[in-house]
């Protein structure tokens, strides 16, 4: 780590201590009169002299990294993200460093790893920086770069890497979701346990493969108690349905009442006026991120950093919000006021999660479907 990157890393940290409350004896009661106090005064003051700095100094990239990357004049970006969300990225990108060209490669996040792999395989990597759930697939196989991004220190822990290899470009959030016109709210289940009320039997919809969501549960509860809730579950007589769009827009059009779906899908359907809605107050509300890092052969390093730190960007992250994408940047305007994380008691899935999802799959099929 160079002193420059320690120097923020130690900023950020004292910023988030001082943020987080930790002013236990602040003020104590006064033994030799008022210099303790003073001094603590003028510790606090310099710690936050510090770390405004360090949030200042944020906002621009140093200037031998873009003078690096102008050299290089060239990214690649391969990418899961759709493509009309990546171009809106990367004509900003270009737009605000019009030095460099950007080359964009899209696919599914299981098409991109194979694509990924059989080419370092082959000895002719071309990726820079890479986006994909699966992230740490790469990371294990030495892949990626860390890269410390200046960005870092908007995200929470859990939304970002702890070695310094990524952090989460989007968010999406599982909730539990009703129709207003056939579920008054006051009795639409809050917490995930009332999806197995008996009253509410024949009235669910899910996605046939919601796997993900499953392997979250089981890290989030533990093995047992996550079973025996599924196992619950598996007797409500669902409602299978093939992607949450589609469970959301069959629960909306009344054919049944309540649904595992995507909170920012229903906040889109309700602004075009659908009978939809979803629980505030679900524990926890279970979240797949979307990782972003450099590539460790990245051919362009310097570029690569340089995108990376922009899509992380408060600027970056804006348009992906503008395209209606939860961002985990704690500095992000939520969607919806309902959708601040301080009102939400969110559990990342981890990212791993994806890598092993035969065997979640396995698991959840035998549940629901032996």
């Amino acid at each position: 780590m160079t002193l420059d990157e320690l120097n923020r890393e130690l900023a950020a940290r004292h910023l988030a201590g001082f943020w987080s409350g930790d002013v236990t004896g602040f003020v104590t009661q006064r033994s030799d009169g008022t210099m303790q106090t003073k001094a603590r005064l003028l510790r606090c003051a310099l710690l936050l002299t510090v770390a405004i700095s360090f949030a200042s100094s944020a906002w621009g990239q140093p200037a031998g990294l873009i003078e690096a990357a102008k050299k290089e004049g060239k990214v690649v970006w391969y990418t899961s993200l759709n493509i009309n969300d990546s171009n809106a990225l990367l004509a900003r990108f270009e737009q605000k460093y019009p030095f460099i060209k950007s080359e964009l490669l899209r696919a599914g996040s299981e098409q991109l790893l194979n694509r990924i792999l059989t080419e370092d395989g082959a000895g002719r990597s071309a990726m820079d920086v890479v986006n994909l759930t699966t992230i740490n697939a790469l990371k294990r196989r030495a892949l990626l770069q860390a890269h410390r991004s200046p960005e870092f220190a908007a995200f929470p822990n859990q939304f970002k890497d702890p070695d310094g290899y990524w952090a989460t470009l989007y968010n999406i959030y599982y909730v539990l979701g009703y129709n207003p016109k056939m579920v008054q709210p006051n009795d639409a289940p809050k917490i995930w346990d009332d999806f197995v009320n008996p009253k509410w039997r024949g009235k669910i919809g899910m996605d046939q493969e919601e796997y993900e969501w499953y392997a979250g549960t089981l890290s989030a509860w533990g093995k047992e108690k996550a079973q025996k809730f599924h196992r619950a579950l598996a007797q409500q007589q669902i409602h299978w349905n093939r992607g949450h769009t589609m469970v959301a827009q069959l629960m909306a059009a009344g054919e049944f009442p309540l649904g595992i779906v995507y909170a920012h899908r229903v906040e889109s359907m309700k602004k075009s006026g659908a009978p939809i809605d979803w629980a505030k107050t679900a524990d926890p509300v279970f979240v797949t991120i979307s990782p972003v890092a450099v590539a460790a052969k990245a051919h362009n390093p310097n570029a690569a950093r340089l995108l990376m730190d922009f899509v992380l960007s408060k600027d970056g992250q804006t348009i992906l919000r503008g395209a209606n994408r939860i961002s985990g940047r704690l500095d992000i305007e939520p969607l919806v006021p309902d959708m601040n994380p301080a009102k939400l008691k969110l559990f990342a899935i981890d990212s791993g999660v994806a890598e092993d999802l035969n065997r979640y799959s396995k698991e959840f099929r035998e549940i629901y479907f032996r």
